[in-house]
Order: C-alpha cells, then sequence, then structure tokens
C-alpha cells in the first residue's frame, strides 16, 4: 500500500528511493471515481520503474478541468484511494495546472501517460527531456472514462 505524502516529503522519500538505487516512474490525473481504467494505467505505469510515485489534482485543479459538480470525491479520498493500490508507491496531491513544476523538483526516471496520449504528444514531454528522463506511454486503450460513469450512474442505467 502506498503512503500519501506532502510534497517536501515526497521529495525527501524520492531522493532516498534514487540513492539506495531505485528507479522512479511518475504518474498524474484526477482518478475521480476510480474505475479499471485507472487501474490499469497506474499497473502499467509501475512496471516501468521500481516506485510508482501518483500526484492526484487538487480539488480546484480539477474543477478547472472539469467544471462545476466535479470533483464528485474529495482530493484526500481520492488520493488515499490511489493510495491503496497495490502497484503505488507515493501519492502526493497537487494544486497547478499541470505536473511541469513536481517533474523538475522529483526528476523521475519515466513520465507515464496514458494512451489518450502518443509520445510525441505529452504536454510535459520536453521538460522530461530537460533532465534527462525518458517518457512512456502504458494503460489499455481509453475506453473508460469518469464522464461517462457518471452519466450511467445518474441515468440508472444498468452495467454493461
Amino acid at each position: 500500500m502506498g503512503t500519501v505524502l506532502t510534497e517536501q516529503a515526497l521529495a525527501n522519500a524520492v531522493a532516498r528511493d534514487k540513492a539506495a538505487g531505485h528507479t522512479i516512474a511518475f504518474a498524474n490525473g484526477c482518478f475521480d471515481l476510480l474505475h479499471v481504467g485507472h487501474v490499469r494505467y497506474l499497473q502499467g505505469a509501475a512496471a516501468e520503474a521500481d516506485r510508482l510515485v501518483v500526484a492526484v489534482n487538487s480539488d480546484a485543479s480539477v474543477r478547472g478541468l472539469k467544471g462545476e459538480g466535479r470533483p464528485i470525491l474529495p482530493e484526500q479520498d481520492r488520493a488515499e484511494l490511489v493510495a491503496a493500490l497495490r502497484a503505488v508507491t507515493y501519492v502526493v496531491i497537487f494544486d497547478d495546472p499541470n505536473v511541469e513544476r513536481l517533474l523538475r523538483l522529483l526528476k523521475p526516471d519515466v513520465h507515464c501517460k496514458g494512451t489518450d496520449y502518443t509520445v510525441d504528444t505529452v504536454p510535459e514531454r520536453a521538460v522530461v527531456q530537460e533532465y534527462g528522463g525518458r517518457t512512456a506511454i502504458v494503460g489499455d486503450p481509453k475506453n473508460h472514462n469518469t464522464r461517462e460513469l457518471i452519466a450511467r450512474i445518474a441515468a440508472g442505467a444498468p452495467r454493461r
């Protein structure tokens, strides 16, 4: 089970892990209403390195990205759910509009994004290249999404 840490505690933990010779993978997302696509994405990210850091968008950040009424679950709950997944080592909540600052701070060996991206379309790719990291596309095809899940729940639709 992973641990939810403050940014400073995370930076310290990652530095210790790197000093011990461990590789670090980094993934991020809103993770509002955890679903199988999230699990597969994080399992794929974990397979890229010895340790997996997951940055979870803050409530304010999710509202900015997804609109009013989101997130469904508060940031602490989302962070705790993500940390409970076996593949995850560390979780941090972030408020920035993107993860560039965290990537520069932690300098993970690999930055993992889902299959809705290609290596060339990852927004933070240049930052990762700056410090010598690599970008990996992981997870299954993006045919699971929280927006659709919320709509199905609201409509009282049966499971498919």
